[in-house]
């Protein structure tokens, strides 16, 4: 008889998958612990097996396709030659689909007690309360009205013109044609100029009509990003903490050990420094439950450091940072950056942690600020070193500068202990020799 596969629990968070690949074909028979398909999902790529045996006679999900947790994407029946006619897939309600009455009763219930007892103006504007569904803006039209007349590439010329224009070897795009309708003539010729020629101001007209677009599926990775991200900057109240680094000692140690064979990155050390800036200021190693609107006070320094990867972005971490060396850490950051791009990190390789580092340095950025990551209360953006004129005892001298930005939650960390935060971080990368033996 006909059964279905459903798209698995991969991972106790997960809701949704996109199928990154089918191991089996139409028609074939599939053996119960066979490798079946492959799942993107929110962190990785994970194969899954098939629990029982039969053959594979419909798919129901595409390679590329998202679909819900326990929602149909295949039957199977037991023998080769049994009809699917009229059978219906068993399965859960996929997840756009169920979302919409559950959104429609959510907005009636709050337009039937806002009629009902409207709040207070001062009290509407101080809720905390995350709302149920965020408003969604209204979809633009990027694409503009355009005359088809208006692409078209055709040149209006005499007969004489064009034969006269290929023996001489012109281009006519490149003179305006003074005849009837701007048509050119034989004697637009002489302001011609040769065919193949680079001149200044020559365009090929193009093809494309303005503002027109393709729109593509958000990846199971780049939606969880998205959703995430915007939650965070829309209900934390960030504020930011900028300073600048002297990178002189820590370029010239690093130089040192890569010549003797000890390689080492610059964020190895940002690792190093943060965790023992953390250690110091415990109240920066914090978060915040939005859920029970309590404070978070982590015990162990877990460092999460984003590494992007092809379908986003994800933050495998540096357990018990404070408790390795800085080779110890570059041996695991390595090890981790490589699961991250293969898709291969195991859950308990990326999930948690107390304090983030995004590192934009090795891309020359100067400046940026980061999202914090909730339910972090802090992430630190790290730019590139740069070679700065610098004042020292008087004097401008050249420099090697490294720019910090600490983003904040505000419920969190007041602006003295982040500003304390910064300035023990600062001391820490600007003597760098320190890193290496505490």
């Amino acid at each position: 008889m006909p059964f279905t596969v459903t798209m698995p629990k991969l991972s106790p968070t997960m809701e949704e998958g996109a199928i990154a690949k089918w191991h089996k074909n139409i028609g074939d028979f599939v053996e119960a612990g066979d490798l079946l398909i492959e799942v993107s999902t929110d962190k990785a790529t994970v194969e899954y097996n098939a629990l029982d045996s039969g053959w594979l006679r419909k798919i129901l999900m595409p390679e590329g396709k998202m679909a819900s947790v326990n929602q149909p994407i295949a039957v199977f029946t037991e023998k080769k030659e049994e009809s699917i006619e009229g059978y219906e897939p068993k399965g859960a309600v996929p997840l756009a689909e169920a979302a919409q009455p559950a959104m429609a009763t959510a907005q009636k219930q709050e337009a039937k007690a806002a009629s009902a007892s409207p709040a207070p103006q001062a009290a509407r504007g101080t809720s905390l309360q995350q709302p149920a569904f965020m408003p969604e803006p209204p979809l633009m039209n990027y694409e503009f009205e355009q005359p088809t007349s208006a692409l078209e590439k055709r040149i209006f010329a005499s007969p004489l013109a064009r034969k006269l224009a290929q023996e001489r070897g012109l281009d006519l795009s490149t003179v305006k044609g003074t005849g009837p309708n701007q048509r050119i003539v034989s004697e637009d010729l002489e302001r011609a100029q040769p065919a193949g020629k680079i001149t200044f101001g020559h365009r090929i007209a193009p093809s494309i009509a303005p503002g027109a677009y393709e729109e593509e599926t958000l990846n199971p990775m780049r939606k969880i990003i998205g959703q995430r991200l915007q939650e965070s900057k829309s209900f934390i109240p960030h504020f930011y903490i900028e300073q600048t680094i002297d990178a002189h000692a820590l370029v010239a140690i690093r130089e040192q050990l890569n010549n003797l064979q000890i390689k080492l990155s610059f964020n190895d050390f940002v690792i190093r420094a943060s965790a023992l800036a953390l250690k110091d200021h415990s109240n920066v190693n914090s978060g915040f439950n939005s859920v029970n609107q309590t404070v978070i006070r982590f015990k162990t320094i877990d460092i999460a450091v984003a590494v992007s990867v092809e379908a986003g972005l994800v933050t495998p971490i540096i357990r018990h940072a404070d408790y390795k060396n800085v080779s110890e850490i570059s041996v695991e950051m390595r090890h981790l950056a490589k699961n991250a791009k293969e898709g291969k990190l195991e859950p308990h390789e990326y999930k948690g942690g107390s304090f983030t580092i995004s590192n934009l340095g090795m891309h020359g950025i100067t400046n940026f600020a980061a999202i914090i990551n909730p339910p972090q209360a802090a992430i630190l953006a790290v730019s590139g070193i740069q070679d700065t004129p610098i004042v020292k005892e008087g004097a401008v001298i050249p420099g090697k500068t490294m720019n910090l930005t600490l983003s904040v939650d505000h419920r969190v960390i007041d602006g003295v202990a982040a500003a304390r935060f910064m300035k023990t971080l600062q001391k820490y990368l600007e003597n760098p020799a320190g890193l290496l033996v505490s």
